[in-house]
């Protein structure tokens, strides 16, 4: 690891005065510091976040549940507020990584750093949440931009993402079983606003996919999901699965989180 200069302000304000230079936001810490271990990534400053109270919390509002930027995943997975308003947040968190990982990841942390794999930017898109910063609110749809890249601007701190409260909704992934990322992970709503299908683990970044949203529009049934035939074109591939694999088991992941949305 290269050496850095480290910061841990109090206060949000304090936190964006901190970021000056070739500086960092450092939230759970699961990915960066594991880069910085291999040396695969450096900065001269990491300003840790992890001592303002004020971006930690859950909160359950009129329709929809809010989840400040520093709240680990172990703790929406066991908030009985959530597990109430949005089972299937609740569960979506209750699977991310091992325990070490849940008890130090953070859901602005896992969004902020966007990977293709994470299972977050699912629910954010699937449950079209909002993501909001120091400086404005981000629509989820328009969030995600590529491979680890997100609308966020240099300096720009997450603070909190609000969640819709859905009629019915479910999480499934295929996961790769060292990692427990998703090779693909699909998570399915049903709402005010229709239907909404987030994807991750299949491409380089969290999507929409308009084709099962447009089958599940017709008619919510695991086997409306299953028929669909997603192109590979532009599908991930690696040692883990092929982008015809994942193509495929997107409908199927999707047809499992229907099944499981109607059961509840």
């Amino acid at each position: 690891m290269y050496s850095f200069d480290y910061q841990r302000p109090a206060t949000k304000d304090g936190a964006a005065a901190a970021l000056k230079g070739d500086a960092r936001y450092l939230a759970g810490g699961q990915s960066l510091i594991q880069a910085m271990k291999l040396r695969l990534s450096r900065s001269d400053t990491l300003v840790d976040l992890g001592g303002i109270a004020e971006l930690k919390g859950i909160k359950v509002d009129g329709g929809s549940v809010t989840i400040g930027a520093m709240t680990t995943h172990a703790t929406v997975a066991r908030s009985a507020d959530v597990r109430k308003a949005i089972p299937a947040l609740a569960e979506l968190a209750g699977g991310i990584g091992d325990q070490m990982v849940r008890n130090m990841g953070t859901i602005g942390g896992s969004i902020a750093n966007a990977d293709p794999a994470a299972d977050y930017p699912a629910a954010v898109l699937g449950l079209g949440a909002t993501i909001h910063t120091n400086q404005r609110s981000i629509a989820g749809d328009s969030f995600f931009t590529g491979l680890y890249e997100t609308a966020l601007k240099p300096g720009e701190l997450i603070v909190s993402v609000s969640f819709p409260i859905a009629q019915k909704a479910a999480y499934q992934k295929f996961e790769q079983p060292a990692s427990r990322f998703a090779l693909v992970g699909v998570f399915v709503s049903q709402g005010a606003g229709g239907v909404r299908v987030g994807v991750t683990g299949a491409k380089s970044h969290a999507f929409r996919s308009a084709e099962l949203e447009a089958a599940l529009g017709k008619s919510f049934t695991a086997a409306a999901a299953k028929a669909v035939k997603l192109s590979d074109a532009d599908m991930n591939s690696d040692l883990h699965a092929t982008a015809a694999y994942r193509a495929a088991m997107v409908s199927v992941m999707a047809a499992r989180a229907v099944e499981k949305a109607l059961a509840r």
